[in-house]
């Protein structure tokens, strides 16, 4: 039991010093830099006049166990993100991603098979109310993105814009759905 004028440490702490009060469970103590502090009983352990008096094992972890350093904080409920935050759909238009090989096929006939998937994509999405889509056209002769423009003005609800430079470079543009157009 401490009482008034032992020498006490605390456990998990290097302070040390007299205690002047003992009130219930609470001990002040006036530390070897002359502050007065407050501590529980189970936070400390008196030192005898030329050696520490040991705790139990069953002491030590009771007394770590109650610091509120050691209690585990509550889970929160997990936050899903807003849908501005999800990543877009990304749709790949080069021609080698869309057929296994070009053998046979004219220019014409890839573009049109790649503003078909476009037009498909883009359908899919509105259906889905999927927000943004990004369509990687690629660089070349720009024929593909001008008949994706010529694409994409046809509908009202949709707003072109070029994707973001940093991810696609120059070969790519972002297509905005609008949810609830007005009429």
């Amino acid at each position: 039991m401490i009482k008034k004028g032992d020498l006490v440490s605390v456990v998990d702490e290097p302070i040390s010093g007299k205690v002047i009060a003992v009130h219930a469970n609470e001990v002040t103590i006036l530390t070897d830099d002359g502050f007065e502090v407050v501590f529980l009983t189970t936070e400390l352990v008196k030192i005898g006049a030329d050696e520490m008096l040991m705790p139990s094992f069953e002491e030590v972890q009771k007394s770590v166990h109650e610091k509120e350093i050691f209690r585990k904080k509550p889970k929160r409920a997990a936050v899903k993100p807003k849908e501005r935050h999800l990543p877009p759909m990304e749709v790949d238009l080069h021609i080698h991603k869309l057929v296994a090989s070009t053998k046979g096929m004219t220019n014409h006939e890839m573009v049109t098979l790649q503003v078909d998937t476009a037009q498909r994509r883009l359908e899919f999405a509105i259906d889905k109310r999927i927000p943004k889509i990004v369509f990687i056209h690629g660089v070349g002769q720009g024929v593909l993105k001008e008949e994706l423009a010529y694409l994409f003005r046809r509908y009202d609800n949709v707003r072109i814009s070029d994707a973001d430079y940093k991810k696609y470079g120059m070969g790519a543009m972002e297509v905005y759905i609008i949810q609830n157009p007005k009429p």
